[in-house]
């Protein structure tokens, strides 16, 4: 019997708190129960991840690279810590966020009617400004009509969630955003997605679904955030039309990035943008405001406007937003060498990236660049030795993206300047070869993450 293991395995220190326990327990036995605490709230599971996370930060002394605090306006310089940093993680793709004439309309807004509507606009929350930006939204897409949103995410969460329902069929891209997902999943359709910008699969997924289903909605994205690509529109809408479903394209990222204006997807692949259903994008990002939009005819506009949850019961798009976004929209129209010096920023930096021997996905060297980890811990470690240096750069792990795919994502504008940009892509490549030769053991970080912490009873 010597040769029998210790006691279910545990430690001697691990055994002798047990008994600790069961000792402390016999003295209170004849005290009344303790009541049992409520569950804590959220997903169990998430709430250990992210301590897993922090604790992994805690052992390779990384500091944590999220919800740092920018002291000024955030382009392709900021402020963090009284330091300036080279920044590649704000999508103010024209540098408009921060233009005098975009602030000043904002202030104007802000003079005429306040800093908030106080109302839902089927209410009395209604105001000039807003009627005037989605006229103009409406006519850049050649448009009948369209609705603008107080958050983007909310838009592609309460349209798609409406339109839809239960005798319905909504396909999305494998990688769409978040949003697109949850409005699906609140629609009640039933949801399917097809291989990331794979058309033949989205041409057989509608074959197979399609007659079994009362209306079909196709949601794609003009320019996907992660990878940097883009889809072929052109034969995304033919096998569309053929399969007698609806089209909406997500121009989040692709408004004031894609095509020699600006316009987005459709100018980039030559494609009537009366070719869509549906135009969803947002006002935070080239148009540096906040909220989101839908473009579409008249009908499906005026049907959202009195129906739509997340317009009908929210407040009002606030003014100075508004002010701001509007006056943006005007400044890409009227100015589109913005767009011009955001399409040479964004190539220069990718060939740079490619010439470096980094691996930078699919991008199209539009707006956003990935250089390729391959690991969370190498693009966590990466991420943060950059910031050392100078450069603000985020690191995107798993379960964001698959842990193969982990990476760096550089947004890019049209207010940095070429030498920062080789200065950034020479730096992260010097980085990442000092990690690459540096080697981590998986097992040994297991173990400290096992280990009982002290004091643990």
């Amino acid at each position: 019997m010597s040769d029998r293991p210790a006691l279910f395995g545990l430690s001697t220190e691990r055994k002798l708190q047990l008994v600790s326990r069961l000792s402390a327990r016999r003295k209170d036995a004849s005290a009344a129960p303790p009541q049992a605490a409520a569950p804590a709230l959220g997903d169990p599971k998430v709430h250990e991840d992210l301590r897993m996370i922090r604790m992994g930060g805690e052992l390779l002394k990384i500091d944590n690279p999220y919800f740092r605090v920018h002291t000024g306006i955030a382009d392709a310089r900021t402020e963090i810590g009284g330091r300036i940093y080279d920044n590649f993680v704000s999508y103010n793709y024209l540098g408009l966020n921060g233009d005098r004439r975009v602030s000043e309309a904002a202030k104007a807004a802000i003079d005429r009617y306040g800093t908030s509507v106080s109302a839902s606009r089927i209410v009395s929350g209604e105001r000039p400004i807003h009627g005037e930006l989605e006229a103009e939204l409406a006519a850049m897409y050649g448009a009948e009509d369209c609705v603008a949103f107080v958050s983007g995410h909310a838009t592609n969460v309460t349209v798609i969630g409406h339109l839809v329902g239960a005798e319905d069929i909504v396909l999305h891209d494998s990688l769409s955003h978040n949003s697109i997902v949850q409005g699906a999943v609140l629609s009640g359709a039933r949801r399917a997605s097809f291989a990331h910008n794979d058309v033949d699969e989205l041409d057989r997924l509608l074959g197979a679904m399609r007659p079994r289903a009362k209306r079909a909605l196709v949601v794609i994205e003009g320019h996907y955030s992660m990878d940097g690509d883009v889809p072929d529109l052109a034969a995304i809408v033919a096998v569309v039309k053929r399969h007698r479903a609806s089209l909406m394209v997500d121009e989040a990222h692709s408004l004031g990035v894609l095509g020699a204006t600006g316009r987005g997807i459709a100018e980039r692949c030559g494609v009537d943008p009366a070719c869509v259903d549906v135009w969803m994008g947002t006002l935070s990002k080239s148009l540096a405001g906040c909220g989101g939009y839908i473009v579409s005819n008249r009908a499906l506009v005026d049907y959202l406007r009195c129906t739509a949850p997340g317009f009908l019961y929210s407040v009002g798009m606030s003014p100075p937003v508004a002010g701001a976004a509007l006056a943006a929209l005007r400044l890409l129209l009227a100015e589109p060498e913005r767009v011009a010096r955001l399409s040479a920023n964004a190539a220069f930096f990718l060939e740079r990236a490619r010439a470096a021997g980094l691996n930078t996905g699919p991008s199209v060297g539009a707006g956003i660049v990935p250089i390729i980890t391959g690991s969370s811990i190498r693009a966590a470690r990466a991420a943060d030795e950059l910031f050392q240096r100078g450069i603000n750069v985020q690191p995107i792990i798993y379960p964001a993206v698959p842990e193969r795919a982990a990476r760096l994502r550089f947004f890019l504008s049209s207010s940095h300047e070429p030498e920062r940009l080789a200065h950034a892509i020479a730096t992260t490549a010097d980085v990442l070869s000092q990690i690459g030769a540096e080697k981590i053991s998986l097992a040994e970080l297991a173990t400290k993450f096992l280990r009982p912490a002290a004091g643990d009873r």
